[in-house]
């Protein structure tokens, strides 16, 4: 054996009997301080959440999260979730550097989210809405199944309620994991949101942030009655390198910014962060008492939500519709006790002996029989009673 080949074994040899550390998550581990992407500040973390995640320095607007972004727009108490377990699959069964399924599993725990958009209802300054949250911190934002899913969900559900409807857009685009299955939420979301704007005749809203790329922006980021960006978000479709390679031509400094966008068209508004709330609850307010107005219809009629607890309530309906005796028996009692109350010898309802007291549900009479038991003094007690059905 060598000298070098020797060294090498005792250096593993210490790596193998050296103690194994495991780092816990905290609050604390994920650092104190982060650095501005625009500017390069050093920024403390508690001020910059206090701050809206807004650059104290040149007032950049950081990533938000979903659960931020909620707090920042909903009344306090006011949130109710949708569709929060529905948890993505992997129907191609991908695999990159690592299974699909472990990525999965890793973003979820990382953020404590199933996928990678929140939705709900809540009150926005009194105002019900329902509010779609994108969270870039998922795997990208990137749109799979579960997320197209979800926004439908909230599409229909808002249609059906006569809401407002309200998503906050940050998202790579398409997620590749899952192929075509995401491309056709595109598609999905879109049809969604013609019978939403076309025929309900409901508002709209999207709210751009940094980034807002590919396939969201190609569908459902594009489609609102009102477009709202903040300051100097990243929106685009295909990447800037891309595009000046296809054309060869140099991109303005700008380009794929919401300014830039707003000066073309492509955007009606850019709100500051600070701002945002209260822009929002005035423009659905301005919507709402607008005249002349056109009444909505909906093509295909007004129908139940479909999920759990909707489904437990129809089937509870259900079965007393079908099981109508509890409630007969309930309305023979409550009139045998007024004609016991009415009668003040109990001999004379011992001679009418039986007695129709109700009708049935589907037609049936239910024919009553008081019996009533004598005692040794010759006296008839209420305790005796037995009611039979015949």
């Amino acid at each position: 054996m060598s000298i070098l080949a020797w060294i090498e074994d005792q250096r593993k040899l210490k790596l193998l009997k050296s103690p194994k550390y495991t780092e816990q998550i905290t609050e604390t581990g994920q650092g104190l301080w982060t650095r501005c992407d625009n500017c390069g500040v050093i920024l403390y973390i508690k001020h910059l959440k206090e701050n809206e995640r807004v650059c104290f320095g040149c007032g950049y607007h950081l990533q938000m999260n979903s659960y931020e972004r909620i707090e920042s727009l909903i009344d306090e108490g006011t949130w109710r979730p949708l569709d929060e377990m529905l948890s993505p699959g992997d129907p191609l069964e991908f695999k990159d550097q690592k299974q699909y399924t472990e990525r999965l599993k890793d973003a979820q725990q990382r953020t404590g989210m199933q996928d990678g958009v929140q939705t709900g209802t809540g009150l926005l300054d009194g105002i019900p809405v329902a509010l779609g949250v994108m969270d870039f911190n998922f795997m990208g934002g990137s749109m799979g199944s579960v997320v197209g899913e979800k926004i439908t969900r909230l599409i229909e559900y808002a249609t059906q309620a006569g809401l407002s409807l309200i998503i906050v857009c940050a998202s790579g685009g398409a997620r590749m994991q899952e192929g075509i299955f995401s491309l056709m939420q595109m598609a999905k979301i879109s049809a969604a949101l013609q019978i939403h704007q076309a025929n309900a005749k409901l508002l709209y809203i999207s709210v751009l942030t940094s980034p807002t790329t590919g396939g969201v922006t190609a569908s459902f980021a594009m489609l609102g009655d009102l477009i709202f960006a903040e300051p100097k978000a990243l929106i685009g479709f295909a990447g800037r390198r891309v595009i000046e390679q296809t054309l060869r031509e140099q991109l303005p400094d700008d380009f794929q910014t919401s300014e830039y966008l707003l000066h073309h068209g492509l955007v009606d508004l850019i709100v500051p962060r600070s701002y945002l709330k209260q822009a929002l609850s005035e423009t659905i307010t301005f919507h709402k008492n607008a005249p002349f107005k056109p009444e909505g219809i909906i093509t295909h009629g007004v129908q139940l939500p479909n999920n759990l607890v909707h489904q437990e309530h129809l089937n509870r309906e259900l079965l007393k519709k079908a099981d109508s005796s509890y409630q007969e028996l309930v309305n023979a009692f409550n009139e045998l006790l007024e004609m016991t109350s009415d009668t003040e010898n109990m001999e004379s309802i011992l001679r009418q002996k039986t007695k129709t007291l109700s009708e049935g549900v589907h037609g049936k009479s239910i024919l009553w029989q008081a019996k009533y038991g004598k005692v040794e003094n010759g006296q008839t007690k209420l305790s005796n009673l037995k009611i039979t059905a015949d």
